[in-house]
């Protein structure tokens, strides 16, 4: 790809979307942000750079449309929060991208999932293992990729890159963040969701954007339609990222304690989010690989961080290392330079 080049994100302020934002930009992208609340976003995530706000709603076709004019690349990184509706939102606002980028010619970047697989695929995933999901999430990220395949049969280009769970300096709505440890505190323990010897996947959101801005930046060389898997930190067992957490912290003693399942199973009932986390509990119960071995042929390697390098990059955009959490401030500057 040549001249000046625009990229719009559906979803900047999530954490996929502004590494890819910040990403983009250092490359000489002009990156553009569609919000519900543009001026607040451009305050609060300030360090995302010359990041050109617009006020939109993604639900809304003629906002996307509008905002999609003269664009590249429509990377749709929106996600319903909290897990909350996700076929009364997601669906309708993937169908939005679509239809912009069909209209204005771009290609259209989506991040996808493991969600997709059920346990028949594992443990090591490829491109082309057999979708079968057994929960509500996955079929509705079937359905999504699917809808994307279609757009591509009639010229819509479309390039997915599958990963594991996020970790990163701005991933605030994630397994890490929100179960793991507590954003804005000292880490005073771990609690860790799955069985310490089952391997879990976890995708640095830094080297995941920065796979998918190298796999961007390769256009002449994609098909219509492209599907990647991103390794990241495959774990062989699973309890590795909670001992990287003691390493970080300097304190090889901090506790490291079970999710309790048990009183998730029983307010699951009234509360949405642990419904939405007990649907998923499969994934800690499974070993999981994404096999890397296409994209690794297309970009000669896949870009890594070391994994206590990319926690304690973590914990501290997270503010558990005595910075402000740069879900809430924007991004601290030593987490910028990892």
């Amino acid at each position: 790809m040549s001249g000046r080049r625009t990229a719009l994100i559906i979803g900047a302020t999530g954490g996929i979307g502004a590494e890819l934002a910040l990403n983009l930009g250092k490359r000489g992208w002009h990156v553009r942000a569609l919000h519900r609340t543009a001026g607040s976003a451009a305050r609060r995530f300030a360090a995302l750079g010359l990041v050109d706000w617009i006020q939109g709603d993604a639900m809304n076709p003629a906002d996307v449309a509008a905002a999609a004019a003269g664009t590249q690349l429509i990377v749709h990184a929106a996600n319903p929060p909290g897990y909350r509706n996700w076929r009364g939102l997601a669906l309708p606002m993937l169908d939005s991208t679509i239809a912009a980028a069909e209209a204005v010619g771009a290609r259209i970047l989506f991040p996808g999932t493991i969600y997709n697989f059920g346990p028949d695929a594992f443990p090591i995933l490829h491109e082309t293992s057999a979708q079968n999901p057994h929960t509500r999430k996955g079929a509705i990220r079937v359905e999504m990729e699917r809808r994307l395949e279609a757009a591509a049969a009639r010229g819509v280009r479309t390039l997915i890159v599958r990963a594991g769970d996020f970790f990163g300096p701005r991933a605030g709505n994630s397994w890490f963040a929100q179960g793991l440890v507590k954003p804005g505190k000292p880490v005073r323990s771990v609690t860790y969701p799955g069985r310490p010897d089952v391997g879990h996947a976890w995708a640095y959101l830094p080297d995941l954007s920065e796979a998918m801005a190298q796999l961007v930046e390769r256009e002449d060389s994609l098909a219509a339609f492209e599907v990647f898997h991103f390794r990241g930190h495959s774990l062989v067992r699973g309890i590795e990222i909670a001992e990287a957490i003691r390493r970080v912290v300097g304190n090889p003693q901090l506790p490291i304690r079970a999710l309790p399942w048990l009183a998730i199973r029983l307010l699951a009932p009234v509360v949405t989010t642990f419904r939405e986390m007990l649907e998923m509990r499969y994934l800690w119960r499974e070993p999981v690989t994404l096999d890397n071995g296409k994209l690794i042929a297309t970009l000669g390697a896949e870009p890594h961080t070391p994994l206590d390098r990319a926690v304690a990059a973590t914990l501290e955009g997270l503010g558990c290392l005595g910075g402000a959490p740069a879900a809430r401030d924007g991004v601290s500057a030593r987490a910028v330079s990892v």
